[in-house]
């Protein structure tokens, strides 16, 4: 699942694009009603792509455990963040269930199927599927398989012919 362009800003709810930039701000759009605000460089920005859940083997992207949500769920909305903890951190642990309890925060726990939820429902979740889905067609129908390789290998150029000198009268 690709998450690119999707930035989550301390201090501010919701999620954001990038729509633009300015010398000393990022114009920012959010997901929940289309407002376009700046975002200064004091306001701590992070990349949804970049951001990961601690696990004991190391860790786990955002956009993998996205993916296992999304499959799990059959592209429908997770559980609410408003919903039980113990239940939330329940259904984490059957979707990782090597997640480090100590080292996820309740409210990292809750981030977590906050955003995907607003993600859902902004119908971002759906159309990168899409997305990746496509691009994975189109690489395997651009590749070249041998026979079309060999059908469409260039000819050899044939030496140019020399041209004699004209003489002028």
């Amino acid at each position: 699942m690709n998450l690119s362009g999707i930035i989550a800003i301390s201090g501010k709810g919701g999620l954001y694009t990038v729509a633009g930039q300015s010398k000393n701000n990022v114009i920012v759009e959010s997901l929940i009603d289309g407002k376009k605000s700046p975002a200064f460089s004091s306001n701590r920005i992070s990349a949804l792509e970049d951001i990961s859940i601690y696990t004991y083997e190391g860790d786990e992207l955002l956009a993998d455990i996205f993916k296992v949500i999304f499959d799990k769920e059959k592209g429908g909305e997770a559980p609410s963040h408003k919903d039980n903890v113990d239940d939330l951190k329940k259904y984490l642990r059957g979707i990782i269930p090597e997640y480090d309890e100590e080292r996820v925060f309740t409210s990292d726990i809750k981030k977590l199927f906050q955003w995907y939820n607003l993600l859902h429902s902004a119908k971002k979740l759906e159309l990168k599927e899409a997305e990746e889905d496509k691009k994975e067609v189109e690489k395997k129908e651009a590749a070249p398989n041998k026979e079309t390789a060999e059908k469409k290998a260039p000819a050899k150029k044939k030496p140019a012919a020399k041209k004699e000198p004209t003489k002028k009268n």
